[in-house]
């Protein structure tokens, strides 16, 4: 395993987006435990959860409660995982979410989490999405006042803008450490929040990172079907998966990029963070980046 950096915290290159593990279809918790157990045991320290990770109404804080568990059970060290949760969204049950970023949420969300996962800190706490209805710069605050009173112990935020980074890193300097937002070989509209994470020092937890190779993506005649095709056949040359080359190349983006790809099942975490020691050569790089630009 290869490792980067959120703030001063060394983690793995690729971490464990553990959403489907509480979500619609779920596992059952044996098989979500193992996949967590999995992921440790191939050298992943980074686990990124949230309070809405749920499916019905009134199980708020399903996954963290889950990944609490899997790392009670896990039988090795577990000191160096970082598990990063997020506050700001909610589910009522029915499928849809919801936004809240107002600070006195934020605050009574961030030590229900921190209740949850057992931890008298949370290593990283981020702000789930913007909410419309709240000044950004009141959310913001509230972040800084749970640094402030040790309820976290760094920040991060997620589904941003430019804007609202800058702001953000205006408010809590070297607090903040990380973004989290949408970026695939499918989904480039976040190449401006990239730069200018690199730039400030953060970390860029891409999720959703393996949309665009999917192999039905590669039926039909869209842009996409040519970027699918491409890291199809990167990954046969290579003989592993198209999940792996996505990685693979999402990490090559810059040295800031941290994918938090998710996983259901042992089997695909593993092959996962196994992208971390997968090598692309700069022909296949400029091919790869030329068919995403498209």
């Amino acid at each position: 395993m290869q490792y980067r950096r959120t703030g001063t915290t060394s983690v793995s290159a690729i971490g464990l987006g553990a959403m489907p593990l509480s979500i619609e279809g779920r596992p059952e918790e044996a098989r979500a435990v193992a996949t967590v157990h999995a992921a440790l045991d191939a050298g992943v320290t980074l686990i990124d959860t949230a309070d809405s990770y749920h499916w019905h109404a009134g199980e708020s804080g399903h996954n963290e409660l889950l990944i609490a568990r899997a790392l009670a059970s896990y039988p090795g060290d577990t000191s160096a995982v970082l598990v990063a949760t997020k506050g700001g969204r909610g589910r009522p049950g029915d499928g849809s979410w919801t936004v809240n970023g107002a600070p006195g949420h934020l605050k009574r969300a961030a030590q229900d989490s921190a209740r949850r996962l057992g931890v008298e800190a949370i290593g990283l706490y981020q702000l789930h999405k913007p909410d419309p209805a709240v000044p950004w710069a009141e959310s913001v605050g509230a972040l800084a006042e749970l640094i402030d009173a040790g309820t976290i112990r760094a920040a991060g935020i997620s589904n941003v803008t430019t804007e609202q980074i800058r702001s953000a890193h205006a408010v809590l300097g070297d607090g903040l450490v990380s973004v989290q937002n949408q970026y695939s070989p499918a989904v480039g509209d976040s190449e401006a929040e990239l730069r200018l994470s690199t730039e400030l020092g953060l970390a860029f937890l891409p999720w959703s990172p393996l949309g665009g190779i999917a192999r039905s993506a590669l039926d039909g005649p869209s842009g996409a079907t040519s970027a699918g095709t491409a890291f199809h056949r990167v990954a046969a040359a290579h003989e592993v998966s198209p999940h792996q080359v996505a990685l693979a190349w999402l990490l090559s983006r810059s040295p800031a990029v941290i994918p938090l790809p998710g996983a259901s099942r042992p089997e695909s975490i593993r092959d996962s963070a196994a992208a971390a020691e997968l090598r692309l050569s700069s022909a296949e790089l400029a091919l790869l980046d030329a068919v995403r630009a498209r």
